[in-house]
């Protein structure tokens, strides 16, 4: 299996510290507004990879943190009259659901920043005895120049980053370069060995990183929005208070953009999951995402999602047999095609194209088709399980067919038994009437050897 790493710019095989255990940490939602969709976007795709590794046989840790204080945490508790408690377990439970909503399976760890910060103070605490931080007026800075290899990657040499710095005004740095470590916040702050504050949005990943994946982990992988300066400072703090390295593989994905501009709530050019989901759903949002190469842009419009949602539908309409869940699939070159394309750094794109493959194969009863079918789109993070109604939304159904076509049905066996007779009978007004009306409700009649069956569409 290879992978693109982001520190290397270069297609690397993938082997693990230890075996065939893979840590993993992906940088997590900062939990103050609706998530959108380009968090979907990179949520989705590392949601792919975490999938794979696990088909693939590796045992995964994946650990995702919430940043539950921040700025923005803080100031829509101010706007809003509430304490940051109140604003960020509010946003993390929408963000949860939103997750859960797009089939995103959770996390092994999710830890909150809240909740670690002895981790953090202790790692800023080792910075300062090394050399690699210092404390001026209740803040603390890392010295970036005493880090050869600051900037390697985002690319950028050292001068290059020195030329665009600033100092703010009242801020005591001894290099325009250095970034917070700990602010002095009073007001809102945590009891600290310089005073209450509260601490630095980057410290916050190495320090739940290294508490519960250790100090060098396998996978670090987040949008590419985070090289610089989040991922830049989380190598340069964390190398230097742990003396090792800290990730061997940098994995990012691509922005979604909507008119060539990257998605972002400060642009305000964002589309949120919720309102997403009202009209598509999460197997075509999904879909969408894995079309394209998880490391290029995004372009989104609702021509894509069309396109994306008759992909999906061609996928569920396959002709469907029971799972075998003893089928041996790495049989089947459809599997191998399949592995073979997510080996190749994800590449989504071509594992699309075999499960149309088996869609086809599956819809002229191909032995196996199916459940090869299945167990791959699953891998993806597909739901091939098709909606259902519950016995009172049935009942509803036949009360509006009733309403429409001045029926008196009782059930769907009803419906489809009359359907049935009028079609002998020639009666095809009759026939039509019955389809024409379920398909205003949402349902499809599929006519087969063993009889006729109804679907939702």
């Amino acid at each position: 299996m290879k992978l693109h790493n982001s520190y290397t710019n270069k297609l690397e095989e993938f082997k693990p510290i230890d075996g065939n255990k893979v840590k993993m940490y992906v940088c997590g939602p900062t939990v103050y507004d609706n998530a959108h969709l380009g968090h979907a976007r990179c949520y989705i795709t590392w949601d792919v990879l975490y999938r794979y590794l696990k088909f693939k046989g590796y045992d995964v840790t994946y650990c995702r943190n919430v940043t539950d204080v921040d700025d923005k945490i803080l100031k829509k508790a101010e706007t809003e009259g509430k304490t940051p408690e109140e604003v960020s377990t509010y946003w993390y439970n929408r963000f949860t659901e939103s997750m859960k909503a797009l089939n995103n399976l959770r996390p092994d760890i999710e830890p909150f920043a809240t909740k670690t910060l002895g981790e953090m103070i202790g790692m800023v605490k080792d910075l300062i005895a090394k050399g690699y931080a210092y404390e001026t007026n209740g803040d603390v800075y890392f010295r970036v120049k005493k880090f050869p290899g600051y900037g390697y990657l985002s690319k950028q040499p050292i001068d290059a980053l020195e030329s665009g710095a600033r100092v703010e005004v009242g801020v005591q740095k001894e290099d325009p370069l250095d970034f917070a470590l700990w602010k002095k916040d009073e007001k809102f702050g945590y009891k600290s060995p310089w005073g209450i504050g509260r601490p630095g949005w980057h410290i916050e990943c190495s320090a739940m990183s290294r508490k519960y994946l250790g100090k060098t982990i396998d996978i670090h992988a987040g949008g590419a929005d985070l090289i610089f300066p989040h991922h830049e400072n989380e190598i340069a703090q964390s190398e230097c208070a742990n003396g090792c390295k800290f990730v061997n593989y940098w994995l990012h994905n691509g922005f979604v953009t909507i008119n060539k501009e990257k998605m972002s709530k400060s642009l305000g050019n964002f589309l949120t999951i919720d309102d997403l989901l009202k009209n598509y759903d999460s197997n075509t949002i999904r879909f969408f995402i894995l079309t394209n190469h998880y490391r290029m842009p995004v372009e989104f419009s609702d021509e894509a999602l069309q396109s994306a949602a008759a992909g999906v539908k061609r996928m569920l309409n396959a002709k469907r047999t029971p799972v075998d869940e003893n089928l041996d699939i790495t049989k089947f070159d459809e599997y191998k095609e399949f592995v073979e394309a997510m080996d190749d750094d994800l590449n989504t794109s071509k594992a699309l194209a075999v499960l149309f493959e088996l869609t086809n194969k599956a819809n002229k009863d191909e032995e196996g088709a199916f459940t090869v079918l299945y167990k791959l789109a699953t891998t993806l993070g597909f739901t091939l399980e098709k909606q259902k109604l519950s016995e009172d939304e049935l009942q509803n159904v036949i009360k509006s067919l009733n309403a429409d076509l001045g029926a008196n049905y009782k059930d769907m066996n009803e419906v489809i038994a009359e359907r049935k007779k009028a079609r002998e009978e020639k009666n095809w007004a009759v026939a039509d009437n019955i389809r024409v009306g379920l398909d205003k409700l949402g349902i499809v009649l599929k006519d087969g050897k063993e009889g006729t069956v109804w679907e939702l569409k």
